[in-house]
């Protein structure tokens, strides 16, 4: 049995989708790793450093001492194997995430066979969301409660200028949410 995984993204930003993931992993995994890409195509709003610090803020609160946030550059797959990780972990929100996700794996595996990808899916509330979306809404300046934490939340309102209105998470753990309170 692996007691230790990498999830690893660009985070730009952390969803309730990505850290449903971390929290799952947390309870299968002796330990994960969150590793933030700093290399990506993407354009991203948030830095490597200011991604891994809203990370590390939700974990902490979360009091998740198992889950530890990085930042790593170039191949994930060197990374796992300088960390000694057997295991990647990869979200799938919906089917179109697939396609992409299982080139990856494959190419890691032709690269890495040692290392495993495991998919895993968020819960069905979280499986629409995006990080592009929630930035795209953050942008307009709609609440973004019902997505991210609040961490985050407020980093967006920074980045954005824009207060912070988190009253739909409030609504949102009432209704059962346990992700809305980092």
């Amino acid at each position: 049995m692996t007691r230790l995984a990498i999830y690893a993204g660009t985070f730009d930003p952390l969803t309730f989708g990505h850290l449903d993931l971390v929290t799952r992993c947390s309870e299968i995994f002796g330990n994960l790793i969150v590793a933030v890409s700093a290399d990506t195509m993407k354009k991203t709003l948030f830095s490597a450093d200011e991604r891994a610090g809203m990370i590390r803020e939700v974990v902490d609160r979360m009091a998740l001492g198992n889950v530890t946030v990085e930042i790593f550059d170039g191949l994930l797959i060197n990374y796992a194997r300088a960390k000694s990780v057997g295991v990647l972990i990869r979200g799938l929100r919906a089917y179109s995430d697939f396609e992409y996700e299982f080139q990856m794996a494959l190419t890691n595996r032709k690269l890495a066979p040692e290392i495993e990808t495991l998919f895993m899916m968020p819960k069905e509330n979280h499986s629409y969301v995006s990080s592009s979306t929630v930035k795209e809404v953050a942008g307009l300046g709609g609440r973004t409660a019902d997505f991210v934490p609040p961490a985050v939340q407020r980093a967006l309102a920074r980045k954005f200028g824009q207060p912070v209105n988190s009253e739909p998470a409030a609504r949102a753990k009432e209704d059962g949410d346990e992700n809305t309170s980092e």
